[in-house]
């Protein structure tokens, strides 16, 4: 699911399909007889789990899906969801737990609906996808075994993309796209929605640290394909049982490439830190975890280990001005929009209150314990 905060332009319109229409729409686009189907969150889309029969002779309960359906302003966009479509095929070939794409009747990866509003006719394009197993992690015990895991698929995810090819590749350089991390200047067009006052004071050194010392850096990092959006809704984990017998939580399931673009392995990085951050009884350490994971695939290079800090800083802040932006766009989901506000503050104040070095020194020796066997 999208990150919450992420916000929704005015020219946006959010579909607004009912239980029956989706259900009919499963049918004639997808060729699949639904027999149970409920909405599932998200923010600018439209998600519903669907529930079919299996094949006539098959046994074993009811297949599951997740029908997506495109806002106005993706659905512009048609060859960035085909490609990223193409991606999550990609990575399940590769081995990784994402969904598959079930192919329309007519055998496309996507349909575009047009749809009469009464006064305007609104095209969304649909695709629907198999259901993974598994909860958020955000409704798991994070433990330091799952950060690492968490890193280590972040990167294991972007090296094998780097084998990824698709004749319209080229619509993943998505310009001024507010959510990727070479873009955090943009900020300052939104940061009047947190008024004056110690937040938006941070925010501003933030910004002025990262145009001072990130951009002129930009071209001295690694340059990949990233997800973009590894937040705690978006990786999902199941319970197992170890050896001793004690439960143990893996990843089972990665989720929402709805963010994807051209960018470098240590955005990845920071953007998986920050979100893990939020979800862990230790925050500072957590990020030592996840570090430690993604370079036992991917080893930082020395700039963009020293660019590590502001870069998880400028994801926070990316995070909390646009949830200020968006609440006041839309007033009636402000609960739902300012998840990531209730402990983000709190949790970049912690960091820039602590310092780069200290909070690197965290970083840095908590993964250097992996290395050296200790932990």
């Amino acid at each position: 699911m999208s990150s919450p905060e992420h916000q929704q332009s005015p020219a946006l319109i959010r579909p607004a399909f009912s239980e029956l229409q989706a259900s009919e729409l499963v049918e004639s686009v997808f060729g699949l007889k639904v027999t149970q189907i409920q909405p599932l969150p998200s923010y600018v889309d439209q998600n519903f789990l669907v529930q079919v029969p299996r094949a006539s002779k098959a046994s074993g309960d009811p297949l599951k899906y997740v029908l997506k359906v495109n806002n106005t302003e993706s659905s512009k966009n048609s060859d960035l969801v085909e490609v990223q479509s193409h991606i999550v095929m990609f990575l399940k070939a590769e081995g990784f737990p994402t969904a598959t794409v079930h192919p329309t009747k007519g055998g496309s990866l996507t349909s575009l609906m047009s749809v009469d509003s009464g006064s305007e006719t609104r095209s969304y394009l649909v695709r629907l996808f198999s259901f993974l197993p598994g909860k958020p992690i955000a409704q798991v015990p994070v433990t330091p075994k799952l950060l690492y895991e968490v890193g280590k698929l972040a990167a294991q995810m972007d090296r094998s993309l780097e084998k990824f090819h698709h004749p319209k590749i080229s619509s993943l350089h998505r310009g001024d796209f507010i959510w990727n991390l070479r873009n955090v200047p943009l900020l300052e067009k939104y940061t009047y929605a947190l008024g004056q006052g110690k937040n938006r004071e941070m925010v501003d050194w933030v910004l002025k640290r990262f145009n001072d010392e990130i951009v002129p850096k930009l071209s001295c990092f690694r340059e990949c394909i990233n997800h973009g959006d590894l937040n705690s809704y978006n990786i999902l984990a199941e319970t197992s049982s170890k050896a001793s017998g004690d439960p143990a939580c893996h990843v089972s399931g990665v989720l929402d490439f709805e963010d994807m673009s051209q960018g470098y392995y240590v955005f990845e990085l920071a953007i998986t830190i920050m979100y893990m951050m939020m979800e862990s009884k230790d925050p500072l350490a957590a990020g030592g975890h996840v570090l430690a994971g993604f370079e036992s695939v991917i080893p930082l290079t020395a700039e963009e280990r020293g660019a590590l800090f502001l870069l998880v800083s400028s994801r926070f802040s990316q995070s909390l001005v646009m949830s200020a932006y968006a609440s006041q766009l839309y007033p009636e989901n402000k609960d739902y929009i300012m998840i990531t506000a209730r402990t983000g503050w709190m949790h970049l104040q912690n960091l820039l209150s602590r310092g780069q070095k200290a909070v690197e020194d965290i970083w840095f020796e908590t993964a250097k314990s992996y290395t050296a066997g200790t932990f």
